[in-house]
């Protein structure tokens, strides 16, 4: 069965959406909610009815539902201001409004049906990855049994710990959090996430946390033939949740590869603090700002200092606050300017003091410092540094590819670019590094190049102004005017006082002049003014 609406088919059977004939990627669950919602078309249909049919009546957060709603919206072009085809209807549910024709294919062979992947043997129309050269693995979002939604910044953050644990053992190749994490709250076929995220081993699990007890439980699943490779579980009180972490990482890498050296597994020990309450703060602030809303900001900064203050040599808090400060300044909420440019500096240069064998503190670090002060190659050097000690974090690998475009090396940049990609290919921030992208191509004057890849990154966020910079100045000076144009309408819409005189104010710096100028004549160009 197939549903035709505006330029959209949706096949039932072969469980894919095309528009104008050409293939739209989407996850599994999103798929099936864009189904219910079509063909419950004639009702307002519930949130109860949504978990029913997509969840088979597990209980999903009110954020998980919304996202995947929104991922709906965005696979038909729709949004949530808009929404010409999802209608949320006050109190009571969605409605799909479009107007909607079925058409027969040749597979029909009765009345259609939505077709859940839970358990199924179909294979998913989502391209599958190529695995890489060597081991891989992506670590799924670890189920919260406490009952207690608060707790589950805490089951988060066990994941977090054993990725990045993981993540150090060069021979292995770790997908980042934000993409392992798309599936979380979902019930997933480990056959598909192993072949839309490119891994050949999937490690799942749950964290049950009452009173001052807890209890890990975890299994390595090979996702080419779904066969439990290993299964644990650890018991122990919060005061040793720490060793509790080490006993999950130390199992997960001897079912894997059993020859690997115990130094190996010692180095995936390493700890960001021994504080339990500053690491408790810090689990809480990265749950916050992965919700990327100012006021969310707002709290991660909270907590990120409260972290500090219980542990004042604590290297991540001090980098993760900094990195805070930086997307205030991207997102024009800054309140008090040279205030917050010195405290970024402050939280900066601490986390690199205190962090030199912490990844993260060193790519946080180095990025302000490279983004804020124009500390290039300082910057740069932190995030090698960080790049060596942790090859799998995908952000330090984005981070690194945004200093190398700074620098001029818009090559590098796009191979770093590209290997952040690939360590995170569902990365809720993905256009990030598609518009990092875009600028490393606007540098080395592809023009059709940058333009493409900065259209790609707002179909992910309309927003990103520096996107629309890019595809401004890429059409301009390709000869686009009109393109150019309409990229600088919705650029002033977002933020009125942009000039070619303040740029410098708003950018970071750039090593080569020519390629600042060449910025500022394609801006001018598309229509920015003096």
């Amino acid at each position: 069965m197939q549903f035709l609406f505006e330029d959209y088919a949706l096949d039932i059977d072969r469980r894919e959406l095309t528009r104008r004939s050409h293939q739209i990627s989407i996850g599994p669950q999103v798929f099936d909610l864009l189904v219910y919602l079509v063909q419950n078309r004639e009702r307002v249909v519930s949130k109860d009815d949504l978990l029913e049919a997509v969840w088979c009546g597990r209980i999903v957060s009110e954020s998980t539902l919304a996202s995947h709603i929104n991922a709906v919206r965005k696979a038909v072009g729709d949004s949530g201001e808009k929404q010409c085809l999802i209608r949320t209807v006050a109190r009571k549910g969605f409605r799909f409004v479009s107007e909607v024709r079925e058409a027969q294919t040749s597979s029909d062979r009765g009345p259609a049906k939505l077709t859940l992947p839970t358990g199924s043997n179909e294979t998913s129309h989502v391209p599958a990855l190529a695995l890489p050269d060597k081991p891989s693995i992506a670590v799924l979002a670890f189920q919260n049994m406490s009952g207690d939604p608060e707790q589950e910044y805490f089951a988060d953050g066990i994941v977090e710990e054993i990725i990045t644990a993981l993540s150090r053992m060069r021979w292995l190749f770790v997908i980042a959090r934000n993409s392992s994490f798309t599936y979380k709250g979902l019930v997933v076929d480990v056959k598909q996430v192993g072949r839309e995220l490119g891994v050949r081993y999937v490690l799942e699990g749950g964290v049950r946390k009452a009173a001052n007890r807890v209890r890990i439980t975890g299994q390595l699943i090979d996702a080419a033939t779904g066969m439990h490779l290993w299964a644990d579980h650890f018991e122990g009180s919060l005061e040793d949740i720490f060793d509790l972490q080490d006993q999950v990482t130390a199992s997960v890498v001897g079912a894997i590869a059993p020859k690997l050296e115990q130094a190996e597994i010692e180095r995936a020990k390493h700890k960001p603090t021994e504080n339990l309450d500053a690491y408790d703060y810090y689990l809480r602030a990265m749950a916050s700002l992965y919700q990327w809303t100012k006021e969310s900001n707002n709290e991660a900064l909270r907590l990120l200092y409260r972290a500090i203050e219980l542990d004042p040599n604590f290297a991540s808090a001090y980098g993760v606050a900094a990195w805070c400060y930086i997307w205030r300044k991207t997102q024009g909420w800054v309140a008090d300017g040279a205030q917050e440019t010195a405290e970024t500096a402050r939280l900066a240069r601490r986390a690199v003091e205190l962090g030199k064998d912490d990844a993260i503190a060193l790519s946080a670090g180095g990025y302000a410092l490279a983004h804020i002060f124009g500390d290039l190659d300082g910057g740069a050097a932190f995030i090698e540094r960080a790049l060596v000690l942790n090859p799998n974090l995908a952000g330090t690998w984005l981070n690194s590819g945004w200093v190398r475009v700074w620098l001029g090396e818009s090559d590098v940049a796009i191979e770093h670019l590209a290997r952040a990609m690939r360590l995170s290919p569902l990365d809720p921030i993905l256009f990030r590094m598609q518009g990092a992208t875009a600028s490393a191509h606007f540098f080395a004057s592809r023009y059709d190049e940058a333009s493409s890849w900065a259209e790609k990154a707002l179909r992910e966020n309309p927003n990103l102004q520096q996107a629309l910079r890019v595809a401004a100045a890429s059409h301009a000076l390709a000869g686009r005017l009109e393109e150019a144009q309409k990229a600088i309408a919705r650029m002033r819409q977002l933020d009125p006082d942009f000039r070619i005189s303040n740029m410098k104010d708003r950018l970071p710096t750039f090593r080569r002049p020519q390629d600042f100028a060449r910025y500022a004549e394609g801006l001018r160009k598309a229509g920015v003014p003096e």
